[in-house]
């Protein structure tokens, strides 16, 4: 049985009721929370793909109400790791909260099937299944979390790195130290494929690639770019094993204080927030993909399918009910023809 959150007064707990009065001092003109602006936290910088739809979700409602809604945005961590500040929007001290599927593995088990390695063939497949009812299914599954899952966003393809050398099969990730996000799965993943994952905070990755803590990690290309983390790791190996998207909740708390026709614009807003996120993030990754060719870091494609053969005991580990088999099954057969 997976964790689930509680009602039990926890540090976190004690934590949410501080940040939501420090938001609120942050909230100008905003009554007893939800007065005017809704609070917002994202752990990627302020210029990342999934912040800036938020945003843009938050000027559709403001220009809807007349100003009465609109969202504050906390990008950059400000908040919290995703870890925390999900405990903390489950309480309603967070109004929304955009977070990486691999936090949400923990609380609700039928996440685990979009975390799966190789579950998706490509971005295009990926989009086809979180846009389907299957999509729909998966956000649902938070509500009795105290989190109303509103919007799947893009997280991209994610690759590997390493200081040491190419990879081209399994073989030569054997005795490599992957850091990988605090994520059971992520780390059976990794050993699985014979390297050692040392599950680290991502803002250390660098320091720890600089000095040889660890021989690599893996991630999409715009973070490889964006946290220069390619001055230190010199091979990228392009394995797409995951395309693990990202989903936008909101505290249930928060959800359940709106009026019917405000509930309504808050889904609304974060439906239209898709097709942005999308846009910036396909410019996002033609940048990144740039930056790379003009780099001295050296790229290599590799045959999947003997990384793909070695999950299978992974995914029997991790998909156990008959819920989780439905969902993959599904998305296995929305794969291209």
């Amino acid at each position: 049985m997976q964790p689930k959150f509680t009602a039990r007064p926890t540090r976190r707990s004690v934590l949410a009721g501080g940040i939501a009065l420090s938001a609120g001092a942050l909230l100008p003109g905003c009554g007893p929370r939800l007065g005017g602006l809704l609070t917002a936290t994202d752990g990627h910088p302020a210029d990342y793909p999934t912040v800036r739809a938020v945003e843009y979700m938050g000027r559709f409602m403001a220009e809807q109400t007349g100003g009465r809604l609109g969202i504050k945005m906390f990008a950059g961590g400000q908040l919290g790791s995703e870890t925390d500040t999900l405990e903390i929007t489950s309480f309603g001290g967070i109004d929304l909260n955009r977070v990486y599927f691999a936090p949400l593995n923990s609380i609700e088990p039928m996440t685990l099937p979009f975390s799966l390695p190789f579950v998706f063939d490509d971005v295009d497949h990926m989009r086809r299944v979180v846009d389907s009812p299957v999509g729909s299914e998966v956000l649902a599954s938070l509500e009795p979390h105290g989190l109303i899952g509103l919007a799947i966003y893009d997280s991209g393809s994610r690759s590997f790195y390493n200081t040491r050398r190419a990879i081209r099969s399994p073989a030569d990730m054997k005795g490599l130290k992957l850091r990988v996000p605090a994520s059971d799965l992520s780390v059976a993943m990794i050993n699985a494929l014979g390297a050692n994952a040392v599950p680290i905070p991502l803002g250390e990755t660098y320091q720890s690639l600089a000095q040889g803590v660890i021989d690599g990690a893996e991630n999409n290309l715009p973070s490889f770019t964006s946290s220069r983390h390619y001055e230190v790791a010199s091979y990228l190996s392009v394995t797409d094993h995951l395309f693990t998207p990202e989903a936008l909740v909101m505290s249930k708390v928060s959800y359940d204080r709106l009026s019917q026709a405000d509930r309504d614009l808050v889904r609304e807003a974060a439906r239209r927030s898709i097709p942005e996120m999308r846009r910036l993030w396909d410019a996002r990754m033609a940048d990144a993909q740039a930056t790379l060719a003009a780099s001295e870091v050296k790229i290599n494609t590799v045959d999947r399918a003997p990384f793909a053969d070695l999950m299978r005991p992974v995914w029997d580990r991790f998909i156990t009910s008959p819920r989780q088999k439905s969902v993959v099954e599904r998305i296995l057969e929305m794969r291209a023809k």
